[in-house]
């Protein structure tokens, strides 16, 4: 039989491009729509490779936490710059339903996955025989993964209490850390142990929001040095290189009293891992039971060990996450609570962007840009059209999704 009008047709223009001419057109292209073409016909999906996408930038997205593991077996992500939101669907290389993201490090992905069902992986040593997970906490592991290549990688497993207190960074080079009130454990890849490495923690407190800087490759975290009636916290840091002992304050006399003016100060990455930001609600005095009148970010520059005031929430901004907004529309009484401010903002992001959420906030995130030059007071913005996640709580982090790196 004669062919179809389909096969007699002749190829598309662009098939006839030297490779070298094809290559410069589609390097040309952002990371997103390189992705889209891949299926389009035989000449895209021979050409663009997973080497080859590795050459285009990475796509910046803030990645939301799902309040369940469950969660259908996708995230939802935001593009700041084109100002969408994003759908990526793990069940096509994930064989875990039940997996929850917890950090990133370039384009690799870190996931607690529920390992109950899943074929066993080499146990931790006896660091963690006291961590025997039972009926109540099934056993869980740590995953990285890339999921814009559809690839992963089962990490040495962990005890469930671990997965129930620790708190996980990642950093460049796949390096992996596991932060509880007592003790850290490391992970190195390169190091070819393929075993965790458990330090012990000499801080005063349980470490608070902690962050690992990759451009100072140290951790720095918030410890309560306080009473049990009010909150005093100190600023510690610990080199990735002296994980066991390392750990020391960071305290300048010319600071004063810039840790006493924040309540519940969280932590964050500053951009390009040589600040630390600091972001907590600013309170209007000294007593314990003062209310705040806003949010404050500050950073400290790492070169020069000073502080600034980086940004400060718009009044009508925070107005909506203590429920005035709320109140005005419906034209009813503020609360008492909400009326003070003392309300909790959830504060998440990472490398210079920085988002916020609360419970009177719903299906939409206030949004912070650290400026490059440091004395404008960052952008400030709406994000609208949060899907899904009814309760209105979002929490997430910064990811760079690409295929600079694969587990």
């Amino acid at each position: 039989m004669p062919g179809s009008d389909d096969d007699l047709a002749p190829p598309p223009p662009i098939h006839h491009l030297p490779p070298d001419a094809l290559h410069n057109v589609l390097l040309r292209l952002p990371l997103r729509d390189a992705v889209v073409c891949r299926p389009v016909s035989r000449l895209f999906h021979e050409t663009l490779t997973s080497p080859f996408l590795a050459l285009l930038p990475s796509l910046r997205l803030l990645l939301l936490r799902h309040p369940r593991p469950d969660g259908g077996g996708c995230l939802h992500a935001f593009d700041p710059d084109r100002r969408c939101w994003l759908r990526l669907p793990f069940t096509s290389f994930l064989p875990h339903h039940s997996f929850s993201p917890v950090a990133s490090s370039g384009s690799l992905l870190y996931l607690w996955i529920d390992n109950s069902t899943s074929t066993s992986t080499p146990a931790l040593p006896s660091t963690t025989s006291s961590f025997a997970p039972t009926s109540a906490h099934p056993p869980k592991a740590l995953a990285v993964c890339n999921p814009f290549a559809g690839t992963y990688r089962l990490l040495p497993t962990l005890g469930s209490a671990w997965a129930r207190h620790g708190t996980v960074l990642a950093g460049p080079g796949g390096v992996v850390l596991v932060l509880t009130e007592l003790a850290a454990l490391s992970y190195t890849p390169s190091e070819g142990s393929a075993r965790w490495m458990k330090h012990p923690l000499s801080l005063p407190s349980k470490p608070r929001s902690p962050i690992l800087a990759a451009g100072a490759r140290a951790v720095f975290a918030l410890c309560d040095v306080g009473t049990p009636w009010r909150s005093q916290w100190k600023l510690y840091s610990c080199p990735l290189a002296a994980l066991t002992g390392g750990w020391a304050p960071v305290e300048r006399a010319a600071w004063g009293d810039v840790f006493e003016i924040l309540k519940r100060p969280r932590l964050l990455a500053g951009a390009g891992g040589r600040r630390v930001l600091m972001i907590g609600g600013l309170r209007s005095s000294f007593a314990i039971d003062a209310p705040c009148s806003t949010v404050l970010i500050l950073r400290l520059d790492l070169a020069t060990m000073e502080w600034d005031e980086a940004g400060r929430m718009p009044p009508n901004m925070y107005r909506c996450f203590t429920g005035l907004c709320e109140a005005a529309a419906q034209g009813s009484a503020m609360p008492a609570p909400a009326a003070g401010g003392n309300n909790k903002v959830k504060v998440f992001g990472g490398d210079g962007k920085v988002w916020f959420a609360g419970k009177r906030v719903r299906g939409k995130l206030a949004m912070w840009e650290e400026d490059d030059v440091g004395s404008s007071g960052g952008k400030w913005d709406w994000v609208d059209g949060v899907p899904g996640y009814g309760d209105g709580v979002y929490r997430g982090f910064v990811f760079d999704g690409g295929f600079t790196a694969m587990p």
